[in-house]
């Protein structure tokens, strides 16, 4: 739950202890409740709408998984895909690896 275990818990309830207080802090809790149980609520009623407005265009988008919108999920995908592939053409005639000392061709024009 929010990267948090037991030992951060309690110091957040001890915390929540001497800063409100005992008498107060089960009122807060019930306030705490309160507020999640209408956030759900709330969520639940965006996803109705949702589903009543889209129709079968909601049918996917609720099966699509959202790491796939994720850059760089994309873009970690294409590279496996890449290194998966089959290798690429072979290289055209004419060319061989350069011998050691040998200078690499050269064209003057071209710079």
């Amino acid at each position: 739950m929010l990267g948090m275990g037991w030992p951060e818990l309690a110091v957040v309830m001890m915390v929540a202890v001497f800063v409100f207080g005992p008498d107060k802090l089960p009122m807060l809790a019930k306030q705490a409740g309160s507020l999640l149980r209408t956030a759900r609520q709330m969520m639940d009623n965006a996803k109705g709408d949702l589903t009543k407005e889209l129709g079968d265009e909601y049918a996917a988008l609720k099966d699509m998984d959202l790491r796939d919108l994720n850059p760089k999920e994309f873009v970690r995908r294409q590279v496996i895909e890449a290194m998966e592939a089959e290798p690429d053409e072979p290289k055209p005639r004419g060319t061989r690896p350069l011998k050691s000392g040998e200078h690499p061709p050269f064209d003057v024009d071209a710079t």
